[in-house]
Protein backbone atom coordinates (compact mmCIF):
# COMPACT_ATOMS: atom_id res chain seq x y z
CA UNK A 1 0.00 0.00 0.00
CA UNK A 2 2.82 2.67 0.92
CA UNK A 3 4.20 1.78 -2.86
CA UNK A 4 1.22 2.15 -4.25
CA UNK A 5 0.69 5.76 -2.28
CA UNK A 6 4.19 6.48 -3.39
CA UNK A 7 3.59 5.81 -7.07
CA UNK A 8 0.13 7.54 -7.07
CA UNK A 9 1.99 10.74 -5.95
CA UNK A 10 4.85 10.97 -7.52
CA UNK A 11 2.96 10.05 -10.70
CA UNK A 12 0.82 13.63 -9.84
CA UNK A 13 4.01 15.64 -8.23
CA UNK A 14 5.19 14.33 -12.06
CA UNK A 15 1.49 15.30 -14.26
CA UNK A 16 1.90 18.74 -11.80
CA UNK A 17 5.54 19.29 -12.64
CA UNK A 18 4.90 18.67 -16.63
CA UNK A 19 2.75 21.93 -17.07
CA UNK A 20 4.95 24.03 -14.85
CA UNK A 21 8.16 22.66 -16.74
CA UNK A 22 6.16 23.39 -20.28
CA UNK A 23 5.36 26.98 -19.04
CA UNK A 24 8.89 28.00 -17.88
CA UNK A 25 10.40 27.07 -20.86
CA UNK A 26 7.68 28.43 -22.91
CA UNK A 27 8.73 31.40 -21.54
CA UNK A 28 12.75 31.61 -21.67
CA UNK A 29 11.86 30.91 -25.50
CA UNK A 30 9.30 33.94 -25.69
CA UNK A 31 12.01 35.87 -23.72
CA UNK A 32 15.25 34.27 -26.22
CA UNK A 33 13.02 35.10 -29.28
CA UNK A 34 12.27 38.48 -28.04
CA UNK A 35 15.68 38.88 -26.80
CA UNK A 36 16.92 37.74 -30.79
CA UNK A 37 14.33 40.04 -32.53
CA UNK A 38 15.68 42.72 -30.71
CA UNK A 39 19.73 41.83 -31.38
CA UNK A 40 18.14 41.36 -35.25
CA UNK A 41 16.73 44.76 -35.00
CA UNK A 42 19.82 46.49 -33.93
CA UNK A 43 22.02 44.75 -36.07
CA UNK A 44 19.87 45.65 -38.92
CA UNK A 45 20.11 49.46 -37.97
CA UNK A 46 24.02 48.97 -37.10
CA UNK A 47 24.48 47.85 -40.65
CA UNK A 48 22.61 50.28 -42.09
CA UNK A 49 24.93 52.50 -40.87
CA UNK A 50 28.00 50.53 -41.78
CA UNK A 51 26.45 50.00 -45.23
CA UNK A 52 26.56 53.45 -45.92
CA UNK A 53 29.66 54.59 -44.23
CA UNK A 54 31.29 51.80 -46.54
CA UNK A 55 29.56 53.62 -49.29
CA UNK A 56 30.84 56.65 -48.59
CA UNK A 57 33.92 56.02 -48.64
CA UNK A 58 33.53 53.94 -51.41
CA UNK A 59 32.69 56.76 -53.67
CA UNK A 60 35.58 58.63 -51.94
CA UNK A 61 37.89 56.48 -53.06
CA UNK A 62 36.28 56.18 -56.27
CA UNK A 63 36.92 59.51 -56.67
CA UNK A 64 39.97 59.94 -55.89
CA UNK A 65 41.25 57.21 -58.24
CA UNK A 66 39.42 58.37 -61.24
CA UNK A 67 40.99 62.02 -60.36
CA UNK A 68 44.87 59.87 -60.30
CA UNK A 69 43.90 57.88 -63.53
CA UNK A 70 43.17 61.41 -65.32
CA UNK A 71 45.89 63.31 -64.48
CA UNK A 72 47.91 59.99 -65.47
CA UNK A 73 46.17 60.44 -68.74
CA UNK A 74 46.73 63.53 -69.37
CA UNK A 75 50.58 63.12 -68.07
CA UNK A 76 50.80 60.48 -70.59
CA UNK A 77 49.44 62.33 -73.18
CA UNK A 78 51.86 65.44 -72.48
CA UNK A 79 54.95 62.52 -73.07
CA UNK A 80 53.45 61.25 -76.31
CA UNK A 81 53.32 64.96 -77.35
CA UNK A 82 56.72 65.89 -76.32
CA UNK A 83 58.08 62.86 -77.68
CA UNK A 84 56.43 63.45 -81.47
CA UNK A 85 58.19 66.98 -81.01
CA UNK A 86 60.90 65.76 -80.19
CA UNK A 87 61.10 63.01 -82.63
CA UNK A 88 60.32 65.22 -85.96
CA UNK A 89 63.57 67.01 -87.37
CA UNK A 90 63.98 69.54 -90.28
CA UNK A 91 66.61 69.08 -92.90
CA UNK A 92 68.49 70.58 -95.56
CA UNK A 93 70.13 70.65 -98.33
CA UNK A 94 73.75 70.54 -98.96
CA UNK A 95 75.93 73.32 -98.04
CA UNK A 96 73.09 75.49 -97.24
CA UNK A 97 71.22 76.88 -93.59
CA UNK A 98 67.81 77.74 -96.02
CA UNK A 99 64.15 76.28 -94.49
CA UNK A 100 62.72 74.22 -96.81
CA UNK A 101 58.84 74.25 -97.14
CA UNK A 102 58.41 71.09 -95.50
CA UNK A 103 60.76 72.31 -92.96
CA UNK A 104 58.33 75.54 -92.27
CA UNK A 105 55.66 73.37 -92.16
CA UNK A 106 56.88 71.49 -89.05
CA UNK A 107 58.13 74.61 -87.59
CA UNK A 108 54.82 75.74 -87.86
CA UNK A 109 53.36 72.99 -85.98
CA UNK A 110 56.67 73.43 -83.14
CA UNK A 111 55.44 76.90 -82.72
CA UNK A 112 51.44 76.17 -82.28
CA UNK A 113 52.86 73.68 -79.49
CA UNK A 114 55.46 75.54 -77.65
CA UNK A 115 52.84 78.78 -77.44
CA UNK A 116 50.33 76.10 -75.60
CA UNK A 117 53.02 75.00 -73.40
CA UNK A 118 55.32 78.26 -72.17
CA UNK A 119 56.61 76.19 -69.05
CA UNK A 120 59.30 74.87 -71.74
CA UNK A 121 62.37 75.56 -73.32
CA UNK A 122 63.88 74.93 -76.44
CA UNK A 123 67.41 73.51 -77.49
CA UNK A 124 67.90 73.45 -81.53
CA UNK A 125 70.72 71.28 -82.33
CA UNK A 126 72.37 71.99 -85.53
CA UNK A 127 74.10 69.19 -87.42
CA UNK A 128 75.84 68.44 -90.98
CA UNK A 129 76.99 66.03 -93.02
CA UNK A 130 81.24 64.79 -92.95
CA UNK A 131 81.81 66.93 -96.15
CA UNK A 132 83.81 70.37 -95.50
CA UNK A 133 86.09 70.80 -92.67
CA UNK A 134 85.39 70.80 -89.19
CA UNK A 135 85.09 74.26 -88.82
CA UNK A 136 83.13 74.98 -91.38
CA UNK A 137 80.50 72.91 -90.63
CA UNK A 138 80.59 73.73 -87.14
CA UNK A 139 79.40 76.84 -88.34
CA UNK A 140 77.11 75.77 -90.64
CA UNK A 141 74.98 74.05 -88.41
CA UNK A 142 75.11 77.04 -86.31
CA UNK A 143 73.46 78.60 -89.14
CA UNK A 144 70.84 75.95 -89.99
CA UNK A 145 69.95 76.12 -85.87
CA UNK A 146 69.81 79.99 -85.98
CA UNK A 147 67.25 79.89 -88.98
CA UNK A 148 65.05 77.36 -87.29
CA UNK A 149 65.35 80.13 -84.11
CA UNK A 150 64.44 82.61 -86.29
CA UNK A 151 61.60 81.40 -87.78
CA UNK A 152 60.09 80.19 -84.60
CA UNK A 153 60.30 83.97 -83.13
CA UNK A 154 59.12 85.63 -86.31
CA UNK A 155 55.65 82.98 -85.28
CA UNK A 156 55.67 84.42 -82.18
CA UNK A 157 57.90 82.17 -79.83
CA UNK A 158 60.10 84.44 -77.07
CA UNK A 159 63.74 84.32 -78.34
CA UNK A 160 64.46 84.00 -74.86
CA UNK A 161 62.92 80.17 -74.75
CA UNK A 162 65.44 79.11 -77.47
CA UNK A 163 68.34 78.15 -77.29
CA UNK A 164 70.83 77.30 -80.49
CA UNK A 165 74.05 74.53 -80.69
CA UNK A 166 75.78 73.20 -83.35
CA UNK A 167 77.51 69.86 -83.21
CA UNK A 168 78.71 70.13 -87.09
CA UNK A 169 79.90 67.07 -88.55
CA UNK A 170 80.07 65.19 -85.05
CA UNK A 171 76.95 63.04 -84.09
CA UNK A 172 75.64 61.47 -87.57
CA UNK A 173 72.73 59.67 -87.91
CA UNK A 174 73.63 57.59 -90.76
CA UNK A 175 77.63 56.79 -90.40
CA UNK A 176 77.51 55.74 -94.26
CA UNK A 177 79.37 57.70 -96.63
CA UNK A 178 76.88 58.16 -99.18
CA UNK A 179 74.03 60.61 -100.24
CA UNK A 180 71.29 58.75 -98.82
CA UNK A 181 73.20 59.24 -95.45
CA UNK A 182 74.46 62.44 -96.02
CA UNK A 183 70.90 63.76 -96.24
CA UNK A 184 69.97 62.42 -92.75
CA UNK A 185 72.59 63.62 -91.35
CA UNK A 186 72.12 67.31 -92.92
CA UNK A 187 69.32 68.53 -90.12
CA UNK A 188 68.37 70.34 -86.64
CA UNK A 189 66.91 68.17 -83.89
CA UNK A 190 64.74 69.69 -81.38
CA UNK A 191 65.56 68.99 -77.53
CA UNK A 192 62.41 70.27 -74.84
CA UNK A 193 63.74 71.83 -71.30
CA UNK A 194 61.80 72.55 -68.64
Amino acid sequence: MKKKLLSTLLGMALIISIPIFMADCAKKQVKVEKGVTSAQKAEEKGTGKVQTGVTEEYKKREAERQARLKALEEQQKLYDEMEAFMSEKIYFDFDKSDLRPEAQAILKKKAEWLKKHPEFFLKIEGHCDERGTAEYNLALGYRRAQAAKNFLVSLGVSPARIRTISYGEERPIDPRHNEEAWAKNRRDEFKLIK
